[in-house]
């Protein structure tokens, strides 16, 4: 199982810096707003997953059940920060492409639907990152979760 959750994070892992890649070369690290994605968010998504991949290594090799369990706190944080993003992603994507959620024809503008309009042609830095990308980085990300935590519960061996 530790060994499963090991090739699943590192799948993961490998989506993640593709997806990093895109943002930071399509200047979503600048302080312009080519991005809604807060750089701080970013960049600690992926430290805190690149932190808890190593302490996963090291519980690989020394079977030391703490370690188990604090990279599976560290990856229920990871998960979340990963969730905020993704619905923020989801949100742009959605109003760049026009369509708005149902039940808000002739809802008043708020300051955030504001921060989402772009003039026609610019892209937020995020939507450049393919859809399939962030579709497989989430599907391994929610495997490696489950593996990470039966290999902490000790279920199917170490």
């Amino acid at each position: 199982m530790a060994i499963a959750a090991l090739v699943t994070w590192i799948i993961t892992a490998g989506f993640g810096f593709f997806m990093l890649g895109t943002w930071i070369s399509r200047g979503g690290a600048r302080a312009d707003a080519s991005s809604h994605f807060p750089p701080p968010v970013v960049f600690g998504h992926f430290l805190l997953a690149a932190a808890g991949l190593v302490v996963w290594i090291v519980y690989v090799i020394n079977d030391a059940t703490t370690l188990a369990w604090t990279a599976f706190v560290d990856l229920v944080v990871v998960a979340v920060i990963g969730d905020v993003l993704v619905l923020r992603w989801t949100k742009d994507r959605r109003s760049a492409n026009g369509s708005a959620p149902t039940g808000t024809a002739g809802a008043r503008r708020t300051s955030s639907d504001t921060m989402t309009a772009r003039a026609p042609g610019l892209q937020l830095a995020e939507q450049r990152i393919p859809t399939a990308a962030v579709v497989l980085h989430g599907v391994f990300a929610v495997t490696t979760v489950v593996l990470v935590l039966l290999a902490a519960l000790e279920v199917g061996g170490s």
